[in-house]
């Protein structure tokens, strides 16, 4: 008997973009070996990318690579927003690296070649179905970028930083892909919606099998690498550190945007909740506390972020973990949970993001970070500047005016008392006091007494903030709009 599988190629249209992006990358690299060409044609792919993701999406859900009711390819309205935000962070990050680019330390193909090849994992990490895909399309987001944190000629903190983020990802691929080995030899599939059946209904005993719970648990440890949770954290501020500042702007957003979706997707539709709870619970509570706590001590502007980085990642993983372990509750407080995720997700990288540009214009074209006594003074000189970044990191605090950030932390809190679990949502609050502490220093230190004078901003680099502090902006004045999506 013969099995034939469906193809849409409607549905694949996103990952034709946005493949389709690198590959004409690489041939107007070749072709007319001008950088300015090339990396035009890297953002209007990127933005057409990002705009047949939201067509696509708009036109309802649709399948494709099905075998039955098995598919490998689900492109629902959570899916397109991926897409989407993925494409933006990129065509971002594209315009952060006009001043990198100009300096001359890195070849301006390569680098935009691997920008849009890790753009196509993040596209089809938010469709994927089943296991094998959704990993294929996050090593897909992540091989680029062990690259891109090395690629700076002569820098031996960027060579470092490579190499750990190599090997630390390595680790985790193949932790995540022992536990899908050890899933498939307990129900016999991987696609993430048979699996969710299979330990639903549960009618051969798979949760009472240690092979299970050692398989769930391989499964959520490797993912919570990608994401940077604690005690799988230590990689982060270091290759952020040393790689350049829009790799580095790359790895906060994007790369934590792809492991966020790919937890969630086996989280919400694979694993059982209650294997899968209290290990989320757990790391929510050490990672927000951790990167909060070693955050306070930093003294490197990029450090601080990263340590920042991982606190917010233990917002993201409260929602999840609190509804697991009350038992699932309603099918309604499940989908708030997990929109409360995403939402939280999506606001947080384009508030990372506007940070990261605000790091990008005060610093020199092909420097780092620096310290934070780097920045005194910078928004007296910078007003604009200054500004939009005090604006970002008021609203990574949660606080108002920066109406995103204070939104997403209200979110949170709402799904995890909807969920029953005030305890954790008293976590998150006190540690939510706690990094007021030292983002409301660094922008404190923005506004001081005048240090050293600074280069002066790139225009491009200025209008990327620009974009990126208005779009955190208009959604938290419209968060229903991101909720409504992040819950299809």
């Amino acid at each position: 008997m013969s099995v034939v599988q469906s193809v849409d190629n409607v549905a694949l249209l996103p990952a034709y973009l946005a493949a389709g992006t690198a590959v004409l990358v690489l041939l107007v690299d070749l072709l007319a070996a001008r950088a300015a060409a090339t990396v035009a044609v890297a953002a209007l792919g990127a933005a057409g990318t990002a705009l047949g993701a939201a067509l696509v999406g708009a036109a309802g859900e649709r399948r494709t690579f099905c075998v039955g009711a098995d598919c490998s390819w689900l492109w629902t309205g959570r899916a397109a927003l991926v897409a989407v935000v993925i494409a933006l962070l990129t065509l971002g990050v594209l315009a952060l690296s006009g001043p990198l680019l100009r300096a001359g330390r890195i070849p301006v193909g390569e680098y935009c070649f691997l920008l849009a090849c890790a753009m196509t994992g993040g596209v089809v990490l938010g469709a994927a179905g089943d296991l094998i895909t959704l990993v294929v399309a996050l090593e897909t987001l992540t091989l680029p970028l062990y690259v891109l944190v090395g690629l700076r000629r002569g820098s031996l903190a960027g060579a470092e930083a490579a190499v750990t983020f190599f090997v630390v990802s390595v680790v985790a691929t193949t932790i995540t892909l022992l536990g899908a080995a050890l899933l498939y030899a307990v129900t016999g599939s991987l696609h993430l919606d048979r699996l969710g059946a299979a330990f639903g209904a549960d009618r051969d005993g798979l949760l009472d099998l240690p092979l299970t719970t050692v398989a769930v648990a391989l499964v959520v440890a490797g993912l919570a690498f990608k994401i940077a949770a604690v005690p799988f954290h230590a990689w982060a501020p270091a290759t952020y550190d040393g790689a350049p500042l829009p790799v580095a702007a790359y790895l906060s957003t994007a790369s934590k945007l792809g492991g966020v979706v790919a937890l969630l997707a086996v989280v919400q539709r694979a694993l059982p909740a209650g294997v899968t709870g209290p290990v989320l619970a757990l790391l929510a509570v050490l990672t927000m506390t951790v990167g909060n706590l070693v955050a306070l001590r930093q003294r490197r502007t990029v450090r601080l972020l990263a340590w920042s980085s991982v606190a917010q990642a233990g917002y993201i993983l409260a929602p999840l973990g609190a509804l697991a372990l009350a038992g699932g509750r309603t099918a309604d407080a499940r989908a708030g949970a997990y929109a409360a995720a995403v939402a939280y997700a999506v606001f947080f990288v384009l508030l990372e993001l506007a940070a990261f540009a605000a790091v990008v214009a005060l610093r020199p074209a092909d420097g780092d970070g620096g310290t934070l006594a780097d920045l005194r003074g910078a928004a007296r000189r910078h007003p604009w500047v200054g500004g939009a970044f005090a604006l970002a990191l008021i609203g990574l605090a949660g606080l108002p005016p920066g109406l995103a950030g204070l939104f997403a932390k209200v979110t949170v809190v709402r799904a995890l008392l909807a969920g029953h679990a005030g305890w954790l949502a008293l976590v998150v609050a006190l540690n939510a006091v706690l990094g007021l502490a030292y983002y409301l220093r660094l922008a404190a230190t923005l506004y001081a007494a005048p240090g050293a004078v600074a280069a002066r901003p790139a225009r491009i680099v200025v209008v990327a903030l620009g974009v990126a502090t208005a779009l955190a902006v208009v959604l938290g004045f419209a968060p229903q709009l991101v909720l409504d999506v992040a819950a299809r």
